[in-house]
Formats: C-alpha cells, structure tokens, sequence
C-alpha cells in the first residue's frame, strides 16, 4: 500500500533522508521512529506529495506521489506534527469544508461528522468556534478531518500531541479497528511505549537512513536489549543516558 525505493531530500549540502526503502502492507500500523533531525517528518511530507523527493520513487496504493499527486491526496489521511485549523470556523463548518474538498455527498458528511465528533466527545462543541478550542481539541479536530473521507492510508505524526488519555485511549483502540479492515497506518511518535503496543512493525530513521526494520520484539533481540527504549537508544547512537545522568549529577554537586 506504502512502497518507496531510494527515496532521498537533499536540503542545500545537509541530505536529510538517505536513499530508503520500504515497503507497507494493508492492515499493518508501521511505526516510524527516530530522534530529532532524524528524516521522519521529511519522509512522510514526500510520501503525502508536499515536498518532491531529490531522486528516487513512492507510490501509495499504486500511484506515483510526483506523477499522479491528486489520486494520492484522494486515498490518505494525514495528520501533521503542528497542524493548524481555521480558527474562525466552528468545529461543524471545519469538518463540512473538509468533506466538500473530498467531494463526500452531504448526506454522508453529515452522518461522519457526527459520528466522528461523538467519538471523540465533542458533541457539545458543534457550533464552536476554532479560535476558543484548546490544543488537545484543535487535535481531534485534525484527526477527525484525517478520517472523515475514510482513507485507504493514514499518515500520522505525533498525533496524541495535547490529547488527555481518554481521547489518547480512543484514539489508539480506533487505529487498531482501522487497521483491521484492512487500511495502513504510518505511526510517527516519540512515544516509544505506545508504539510498541499498537504498532505491528517498527522503522528506525536516523541521520537520514533506516538502521532497523522489524517487530519490537525483534528490534529487542537483534540489539541485544532489553526494551524497546534502550534498542533505540543503542541504534541512534545516543549517549549512555544513565552514565552520562551520573555525571550530570555528580556536577552539580560538585558545583
């Protein structure tokens, strides 16, 4: 559903993103997974068709992101690491805009909108402005936008950002049934815990390169770890946290 070969963004003399490979099944929630920097939110901006790629090639569900960018937009979701709404609409106006650029009839756009703000808890704000939501709020706003066409692939950076943990909880329990009918997921976080219980398979990006693909588990006993966090801290090449923790501290006291 997801494929790209040598996919490379050159910015100026810094290359951000490598020449990676990958490809993504439908029904799998793939997290990606790297440190700041790292080509996360480059890669997923090329594969969403907003920023070309230097060289190499994606498609999504077939289509070429360069060569045919309309009929990709048509199939994915995607929510961005800071995305913004449009503050003077209310939550309703927002989510009719988003379905009228899909093209959804009106009768099935309102049937979804209320679905989808009900799910999210949000009844009571239907005729809300933007402007008065909170950052959580704004945040389902945006991953409600990302469903409501009902995509075959979703793209999601950071997208618990500002989320209490019962919206957090519904969110993560939605993806799980998304995935299960068949849709695919690309999870981008820094939540190590939850991608490694709602993620399926596991890319890790740094300085531009994917150094490890595979289950968590595999992630795990391939680096010779024992959790998923100190996997990543050995593959990204992060300082020893508890020594360099030790050192810290014994500088203060020091000081």
């Amino acid at each position: 559903m997801i494929h790209f070969e040598n996919l490379t963004r050159i910015f100026g003399d810094n290359t951000a993103v490598d020449s990676i490979s990958l490809d993504v099944s439908p029904g799998e929630i793939l997290g990606f997974l790297g440190p700041n920097g790292a080509g996360k939110t480059t890669t997923v901006k090329m594969l969403t068709g907003m920023l070309l790629p230097t060289s190499g090639k994606a498609e999504i569900a077939g289509f070429d992101v360069v060569e045919q960018p309309n009929e990709v937009k048509k199939r994915i979701g995607y929510v961005p690491e800071s995305g913004a709404v449009f503050d003077s609409l209310t939550a309703w106006e927002y989510l009719e805009l988003v379905s009228e650029l899909h093209h959804i009839s009106r009768d099935i756009a309102s049937r979804r909108i209320s679905e989808l703000l009900s799910r999210f808890g949000m009844q009571d704000k239907i005729d809300t402005q933007l402007s008065q939501f909170s950052k959580g709020m704004k945040q389902k706003m945006l991953l409600a936008a990302a469903f409501l066409h009902n995509p075959e692939v979703l793209f999601l950076d950071e997208p618990l950002n500002g989320l209490d943990a019962n919206a957090a909880f519904v969110i993560k329990e939605l993806l799980k049934k998304w995935a299960a009918q068949g849709k695919t997921i690309m999870f981008c976080s820094h939540i190590l815990e939850v991608v490694e219980r709602i993620c399926t398979r596991i890319a890790i990006i740094d300085k531009g390169k994917i150094v490890a693909v595979g289950s968590p588990g595999d992630i795990v006993s391939e680096t010779h770890q024992v959790s998923l966090e100190r996997a990543f801290n050995k593959l990204t090449g992060s300082p020893d946290i508890e020594r360099s923790s030790e050192a810290f501290l014994q500088a203060l006291e020091r000081a």
